[in-house]
């Protein structure tokens, strides 16, 4: 490399048009080296690396998912690694976006081939690629929950997890979770129901399956959930919370004052405790008498 051809980073940042943010945030996805990985300026080929992921950015695609892009790529031409960045083209297919390489498609979360049908855009799975390991499939979920444009890979990914791995607890709660940001509370709930049945000596998935079954409205079975978490975490504040609201539903005002008050005495400082305490001092003001049959 003649030192025309070598550049430094505020050449680069100059030249390309980025700021110092993006340059170290590609960088760590090792979309280019560093030049202390490789012990060499920035090259010309670096320059045209960069203002193609630039371009490719600019068109609302992640970085993190440009990464997978070419990681995919990458595994199916090994040979051809060094030039796939600039040949990759990112074209929908059904809700997803698929990268086309060279005439071949393929799905970057899943690793699957598609196949498109005479053009017409609409891409078919026709064959798979290595599969990833269950450890690789986590860090995918873990990396993508944090892009809010990429939490639906995250789901699939979790998914592709529990179905490999059915009785691994964390990836299931971390699911139904995602599903339950998402809107889709019937989905978190089977999930969280699944990680009862897994791990039933395990506190949280009972309190997660009684809040998603409190806003489906089964008030009942969230009382139900939420008690069996207190069961196995007498200390766990944020149950106590959730069931004195839960019991205040229900009319059960003398349940709903005892869990306010250990409440406020487990998280006395916390941002909801004056909610709890305004809630505890209504109840205690009010004349209301729990209703027959209901739990006290």
């Amino acid at each position: 490399m003649t030192t025309l051809d070598q550049f430094s980073r505020n050449d680069v940042l100059r030249i390309v048009g980025i700021t110092t943010a993006q340059l170290s945030s590609w960088e760590r996805l090792r979309l280019v080296e560093a030049p202390e990985v490789r012990e060499r300026p920035y090259s010309f080929r670096d320059l045209v690396r960069l203002r193609t992921v630039k371009q490719i950015t600019a068109q609302h695609i992640s970085a993190r998912r440009l990464q997978m892009a070419l990681e995919a790529v990458q595994r199916q031409f090994p040979a051809e690694a060094e030039s796939a960045l600039t040949e990759l083209r990112f074209v929908p297919a059904g809700r997803r976006v698929a990268v086309e390489y060279h005439g071949t498609r393929i799905e970057p979360v899943s690793g699957q081939l598609l196949l498109d049908f005479e053009g017409s855009g609409q891409a078919a799975r026709v064959s798979s690629m290595p599969e990833r390991s269950l450890e690789d499939w986590l860090t995918m979920a873990l990396d993508c929950e944090g892009e809010p444009n990429m939490r639906q890979q995250a789901i699939q990914a979790y998914r592709n997890i529990v179905e490999k791995a059915p009785q691994w607890l964390e990836p299931r709660l971390n699911l139904g979770t995602l599903c339950y940001e998402e809107g889709d509370w019937q989905t978190a709930a089977e999930e969280f129901r699944k990680a009862v049945e897994v791990a039933p000596g395990n506190p949280l998935a009972h309190f997660n399956l009684g809040s998603v079954l409190d806003d489906l409205g089964h008030l009942d079975a969230a009382a139900h959930y939420f008690d069996e978490a207190l069961a196995l975490a007498p200390a766990f504040a944020d149950a106590h919370y959730n069931l004195a609201r839960v019991c205040e539903k229900l009319g059960a005002f003398t349940r709903a004052r005892a869990h306010w008050r250990r409440y406020i005495e487990l998280d006395p400082s916390s941002s909801w405790a004056d909610y709890a305490r305004q809630r505890l001092a209504d109840l205690e003001r009010s004349s209301a008498v729990t209703p027959v049959g209901a739990s006290s």
